[in-house]
């Protein structure tokens, strides 16, 4: 696993962090239809990225929960780094 201080843009990448915040759920318009999207504010212990969180997942996940992030896609959006789940990234709650 990696820190978050560590990722790179157009890449894949495996770690653990916690929620420090999460925005409200919004209904967008993607190229796949109608969906859910919230953008959790995430941390570990070299810094914070915005995770964000499509369909069902935009209400699954909680401030103060841990996750692991298995193999999401690192792209830059508007100067920024940010993590979501790709096409074949997993998330869950490490207990």
């Amino acid at each position: 696993m990696v820190g978050i201080a560590t990722l790179q843009a157009n890449s894949n990448a495996t770690l653990e962090a916690t929620i420090t915040a999460i925005s409200a759920v919004r209904q967008v318009n993607s190229m796949r239809g109608p969906s859910q999207v919230a953008d959790a504010t995430i941390k570990d212990t070299t810094g914070t990225i915005t995770l964000t969180l499509w369909g069902a997942d935009a209400t699954k996940f909680q401030v103060g929960q841990k996750l692991k992030i298995t193999d999401g896609w690192v792209k830059e959006y508007k100067g920024k780094l940010q993590i979501s789940m790709g096409r074949s990234g997993r998330i869950e709650v490490v207990p």
